[in-house]
């Protein structure tokens, strides 16, 4: 069972600085300071002597005081907590932390917005990361989904696009409705996102009433070697609860901070909020012949053939006692599994694998995983010395190499990861995998159907008032292009919007508005495959 957290494993290495502790001022160093008010100078009204150190150590920290944000997800707020196993999955998984019900392990949570900076408003129209670290006895697990089950693009090539998409304009240095849209609109893989992301889905009240989802397909495998595809699944038992587009901007102006003083009030007078965790699996074999691509972040597995099965429950019990050591350096990554887990040929997953550390050594420096919000509260061993900020004794006298002759960690072969199959014969930049994979919209007017007709209602609006923000001398064809998209998804759906925006389609009646004329496409059912 795993336990809270210690500041390091090693008992012979130096503990961090109690930056809490003492009562007289010193430097980083420690000598202590006689006086911070007033710098040394030539006389009382002289110029400052160089040799005033105190001075310019505490103005160059302060000059350093911020790391660079992330480039993504840079607002975010953050708690701390516990998982609880509460049902048995070692049927499909051997990892330590399933081994039996009951098991507990510490936890660091972080919530955020996707496109805006660190201080934009919690709740602008975005997806919310969902950025789980588990402290478990085999090693540290990241689960870093959002608070959607799909995503925009199904490969982390087009992931830099879609972000420069969202973010500001290098012209106008402002954030663009018709760049939003062109990107969508030539992207028709994003419908599905975007279609939850215009509904009311899209503005959640705070984080504590939000789902969380892997959306990426994993993989489990036991202690027979039987490799299960898995998909994780984080339902809130606050009970959803949205803004409504209205609302969330009023929010915004009000308490740009809504989600932090949410989460903070809610802790500090005993309201854990809670989430239940839940897993989706499919056998390895069915993922060859299943109807969807089982490794395509932008589809689902619908309940109705993948049930939830109940695993365990996350409950947030406390706030970190210092925001920039505890969620600010927070570094989360898929790649950061156990054994027991594995990953999947799901494209955006296998370029994260790659991109979060990578960014994390960037942005925190190459020892993030020392820092306390990062380290594995179990023993840690590898061959890793040196770079910016090595904490502890680096290693100390032992050799950094391996093999050696001088003792030191060795492999461990009963871990090793069980392999899946890859069926192909070339390698190449493949733009689709299987038949199917081209139909961007059954899924997405599926979702729409499911929806009461108040949802519709909105879902309409808050995508007429986001596309209404479309400009410039490509307005019409952008508007054109998306509009196909929506109707082919439904056609309710794309009439809505159409009427909304004052485009007149073929067959209906204007209602007094300058219209442009636009002919809807043929329902998907009618569309070729592969058509655009």
């Amino acid at each position: 069972m795993a336990k809270s957290p210690p500041k390091f494993d090693t008992p012979n290495s130096p503990q961090p600085a109690d930056l809490s502790g003492g009562d007289k001022i010193t430097t980083s160093s420690g000598r202590p300071i006689d006086d911070t008010q007033n710098s040394i100078t030539v006389g009382p009204r002289g110029p400052v002597l160089q040799e005033d150190y105190s001075a310019f150590e505490r103005l160059a920290h302060f000059n350093r005081e911020r790391v660079p944000e992330r480039v993504v997800h840079a607002k975010g707020v953050g708690a701390q907590g516990k998982f609880t196993v509460t049902h048995d999955i070692t049927q499909y998984t051997r990892a330590k932390l399933f081994s039996k019900v009951g098991n507990e392990c510490d936890m660091l949570v972080r919530f955020s917005t996707v496109a805006g900076e660190r201080g934009s408003a919690d709740t602008a129209r975005d997806p919310r990361g969902f950025s789980l670290k588990f402290y478990t006895e085999g090693g540290n697990w990241d689960m870093v989904g959002n608070n959607t089950p799909v995503f925009f693009v199904k490969d982390g090539q087009k992931f830099p696009d879609f972000i420069h998409s969202q973010k500001r304009d290098p012209y106008t240095n402002l954030r663009s409705k018709t760049i939003m849209w062109d990107f969508w609109s030539l992207m028709p893989e994003s419908l599905h996102q975007v279609l939850i992301l215009m509904s009311d889905r899209g503005t959640p009240y705070g984080v504590r009433h939000m789902h969380g989802y892997s959306s990426h397909t994993f993989s489990m495998i036991n202690k027979d070697n039987v490799r299960t595809w898995v998909k994780y699944h984080f339902l809130t038992q606050q009970g959803i609860k949205n803004f409504t587009d209205a609302e969330a901007n009023e929010m915004a102006g009000l308490d740009p901070d809504f989600a932090q003083h949410d989460l903070v009030d809610a802790i500090t007078q005993g309201n854990f909020p809670k989430w239940k965790m839940f897993i989706q699996t499919m056998p390895e074999e069915q993922a060859a012949t299943y109807k969807w691509n089982s490794f395509d972040i932008t589809k689902v597995w619908p309940h109705a053939d993948f049930p939830l099965q109940e695993v365990g429950v996350m409950e947030l019990n406390r706030i970190p006692e210092n925001y920039h050591a505890f969620v600010e350096q927070a570094s989360y990554s898929p790649a950061n599994i156990v054994d027991g887990m594995g990953f999947s040929p799901d494209k955006m997953l296998q370029t994260r694998i790659l991109s979060y550390p990578d960014a994390h050594r960037y942005r925190v420096g190459v020892n993030y995983d020392q820092l306390p919000a990062n380290r594995s509260p179990f023993a840690t061993s590898h061959y890793q010395r040196d770079g910016h900020m090595a904490l502890g004794n680096n290693g100390g006298p032992g050799v950094n190499y391996y093999p050696n002759s001088f003792g030191g960690p060795t492999e461990d072969k009963s871990v090793s990861d069980y392999a899946y199959p890859v069926e192909a014969t070339k390698a190449a930049r493949f733009d689709r995998n299987a038949p199917g994979d081209d139909d961007h919209f059954t899924q997405p007017g599926n979702l729409f159907r499911l929806m009461d007709a108040k949802a519709q209602e909105d879902t309409i609006k808050n995508i007429v008032g986001h596309m209404s923000g479309i400009e410039g001398p490509k307005k019409d064809e952008i508007i054109a292009r998306q509009l196909g998209h929506w109707f082919k998804a439904d056609q309710k759906l794309g009439a809505g919007i159409a009427a909304g925006l004052g485009v007149k389609v073929d067959g209906q009646k204007s209602n007094g508005q300058d219209h442009k004329q636009y002919a809807p496409p043929a329902p998907l059912d009618k569309v070729p495959h592969g058509a655009k």
